[in-house]
C-alpha cells in the first residue's frame, strides 16, 4: 500500500508471505522434504524537496531458520530541466542464519550495498539509464572453520579414487564476499502504441564468479484498457574458484562448495504478460483498478553440475552411473503471477 500525504510526502508499507515446499534437487540428494514460511514486513517513505527526493526504508524478514533486517537510504536529484537524474543509495543489513536441526547454530551476517544511478532523457522517445552497484557480505565473530554465506544444510561430495571412498561433507565458504555490477538500460517509445526496452548487465565478485545478462521487452497498449508485454532474457555465468561438482578427496582445500548457483551455467527466460484496467466504478471505493497476469518460462542448463540422483541405486539396485559421470543437470520451470492493483 502506498499513499501520498500532501504534495511532498509519500509513504508505503507491505506485508509478504512466502510459502515454500521442497523443490530443489539438493533436497533429494542431501536432505529430506520440508515446508517453510517466510514473513516479510516493510515500510518506506519519500520526501520531495524542490528537485530532490529523499528515500528511507526498513524491511524485516523472518522464517524458522533465518532472520534478516535491512535499512536503506537514498537521494535522487534532477538537473537540466529534469532531463537528467542522478541518484545515490546505500543499504545496511543484519542477518542471523540458523539451522532447524541444531538450535544452537547461529551465524551473524552483515550486508552493505552502495548504488549510483543516472538516467537521461535523450530524445522525447528515448530514455537511457546507467547503474553501478557495489556490495559487501561479511560474517561476524566466526571461527576459521565456520561459514555463514552458504546454505547450512548443503554439502559437497568427494570421490577418492585411491581409496575408493566417497561421501558428503559440509560446505565451507570464505567469510566475506565483495561484488560489483554495472547495468545499462534503455526504453524507446515506438511510433505506435508500443515501446521496446533493452538491458545489459554485468556482474563480478572476489569469488571468481562473472556473469552477464541481456534482456529485451516489448510492451503494447490497446484501447486504453489493455497492456500486453513479451520479454526474452539470456544469462550466462562462470563458476566460483572453490566450486566443484566432485572433489578428488575429502578435504582437498580450505573452501569447498557444490551449490549449483556457484557453478557455470546459462539460462533463457521467455515471458508473456497482460494487464487489464477495469472500468471506473467496477470496484467500489477505488478510483481505478487492474488485473495483472504474467507467465515466465525458465530453461537453465548447468555446465558442470551433475544430477547426483543418477549415481544412487533405487531399492537396492546398482546405480546407473558412477559418481562424477552422471548427466549434467538442467531445469525447466514456469512462474505464474496473478495480482490485483487498486488506486484510491
Amino acid at each position: 500500500v502506498r499513499k501520498n500525504i500532501g504534495a511532498s510526502v509519500s509513504v508505503a508499507a507491505n506485508y509478504y508471505v512466502d510459502t515454500v515446499s521442497s523443490a530443489s534437487i539438493d533436497v533429494v540428494t542431501q536432505g529430506s522434504k520440508y515446508a517453510e514460511e517466510r514473513k516479510e514486513t516493510g515500510v518506506n517513505g519519500q520526501y520531495l524537496i524542490d528537485r530532490s527526493t529523499i528515500s528511507l526504508g526498513y524491511v524485516s524478514s523472518k522464517e524458522n531458520d533465518y532472520d534478516a533486517t535491512t535499512y536503506s537510504f537514498g537521494i535522487d536529484q534532477s538537473f537540466f530541466g529534469d532531463l537528467t537524474t542522478l541518484g545515490f543509495g546505500v543499504s545496511f543489513g543484519e542477518d542471523v542464519v540458523g539451522q532447524n536441526i541444531d538450535p544452537t547454530y547461529q551465524r551473524d551476517l552483515q550486508r552493505r550495498k552502495y548504488s549510483i544511478n543516472a538516467s537521461q532523457i535523450v530524445t522525447k522517445n528515448l530514455l537511457m539509464s546507467l547503474s553501478v552497484d557495489s556490495a559487501t557480505d561479511q560474517c561476524l565473530n566466526l571461527l576459521d572453520e565456520q561459514s555463514c554465506l552458504n546454505n547450512p544444510y548443503r554439502s559437497y561430495r568427494f570421490n577418492d579414487t585411491r581409496t575408493g571412498q566417497t561421501g558428503w561433507r559440509s560446505e565451507r565458504y570464505p567469510h566475506t564476499r565483495n561484488s560489483d555490477a554495472i547495468g545499462l538500460r534503455g526504453i524507446y517509445h515506438l511510433p505506435w502504441s508500443g515501446s521496446v526496452r533493452g538491458e545489459y548487465r554485468t556482474f563480478s565478485d572476489n569469488w571468481g564468479v562473472e556473469s552477464t545478462n541481456y534482456e529485451m521487452r516489448y510492451t503494447h497498449s490497446y484501447n486504453n484498457s489493455w497492456i500486453f508485454e513479451t520479454k526474452f532474457r539470456v544469462y550466462d555465468q562462470s563458476e566460483a574458484d572453490f566450486y566443484s561438482d566432485v572433489f578428488p578427496f575429502e578435504n582437498p582445500q580450505n573452501f569447498k562448495a557444490r551449490d549449483k548457483e556457484l557453478s557455470a551455467f546459462s539460462s533463457l527466460v521467455y515471458g508473456l504478460g497482460v494487464t487489464y484496467k477495469l472500468p471506473a466504478g467496477t470496484v467500489p471505493w477505488f478510483e481505478k483498478s487492474s488485473v495483472n497476469l504474467y507467465w515466465d518460462h525458465f530453461d537453465i542448463d548447468y555446465d558442470n553440475f551433475r544430477d547426483a540422483r543418477a549415481s544412487v541405486g533405487a531399492d537396492g539396485a546398482a546405480p546407473e552411473y558412477a559418481v562424477g559421470d552422471e548427466p549434467l543437470y538442467s531445469l525447466q520451470a514456469d512462474v505464474i503471477r496473478l495480482y490485483f492493483s487498486f488506486w484510491f
